[in-house]
This record gives C-alpha cells, sequence and structure tokens, in this order.
C-alpha cells in the first residue's frame, strides 16, 4: 500500500479518507449520526476497511455526544470531521464556544451531564483544544474486530 504523511506526520495510506460537513439547527445531531454512519459505509465499500457493527455504534454515539454539546453550549454552527487511519476514526467537532468543557468524574446520582464522561469511556483518546475561534474536540475511536464472547 502506497504511504505517505499528513501535516502531523501520521502515516497515511491509500485506505485513509477524511470528509468535513457543517452542522446548525435542529437536526443536527440526526443529521451528524447519519453522515458518520455514511462514512463509515463508504470506509467500508470505498476502501476495504472492515467496520463492525460495535464501531459503526460506538462512532455515531461519539458523534451524538459531541454534536450534542455544541447545539447545547456553543452559539452558530459546528464542524464535524471524521477521518480514518490506522485503523481507527477521528471524530472532530469544532464550535464557536471558546470556553473549554470539562470530563466530569462519575457520579450516579447526576442527572446529565454525562456526555464526554461517556466518550472518553468509549475511545482510545479524547482531547479538548482552544482554537483562535472557539474550540476543537478530537476523539479517537479503534475499528478492532468484535471481542470474542
Amino acid at each position: 500500500m502506497k504511504q505517505a504523511a499528513d501535516d502531523e506526520g501520521r502515516a497515511l495510506s491509500e485506505a485513509s479518507m477524511v470528509r468535513t460537513a457543517a452542522f446548525e439547527g435542529t437536526e443536527a445531531i440526526a443529521r451528524a449520526r447519519d453522515h458518520a454512519g455514511l462514512f463509515l459505509r463508504d470506509l467500508q465499500a470505498e476502501h476495504g476497511v472492515p467496520v463492525p457493527e460495535r464501531a459503526l455504534n460506538i462512532v455515531q454515539l461519539v458523534v451524538s455526544e459531541l454534536v450534542t454539546n455544541t447545539r447545547k453550549y456553543a452559539p452558530g454552527p459546528s464542524l464535524l470531521t471524521l477521518e480514518a487511519y490506522d485503523g481507527a476514526v477521528s471524530v472532530t467537532v469544532w464550535d464557536t464556544e471558546p470556553h473549554l468543557p470539562v470530563v466530569r468524574g462519575a457520579d450516579p446520582v447526576r442527572v446529565g451531564q454525562h456526555g464526554l464522561e461517556i466518550v472518553r469511556a468509549v475511545c482510545r483518546s479524547l482531547e479538548v483544544h482552544r482554537e483562535p475561534v472557539g474550540k476543537r474536540v478530537t476523539a479517537t475511536i479503534d475499528l478492532a474486530p468484535e471481542p470474542a464472547n
């Protein structure tokens, strides 16, 4: 497989794929989840990368949680970038709110505000970066095969 490197030095192959879409309004969360599902189906169909059902569900959950946060806490649109490389998918959501979210600890009596806690639990990594305008949250999900029973 042909290899190259991106701006951050990550190894890229022919199976690498990136898509970005803007979302705004009341339908943003559902549309973003659908966009992620289509991205993973295309990754499998066009590049032959196996995408287990478990990975599809986790990616859509992460997209839902991150886009929900942008709809609740940030004015304006959000950008969703999905990138597949090296057996993983990165989900990046940018929004206009400059305040960085805080991943709260587990609290079974707290109602709500468990989104980033959930994302951190199901992902390989979770990063939050302030941008010149707004912030960027990136979660990386492994496309590993289903765990054995």
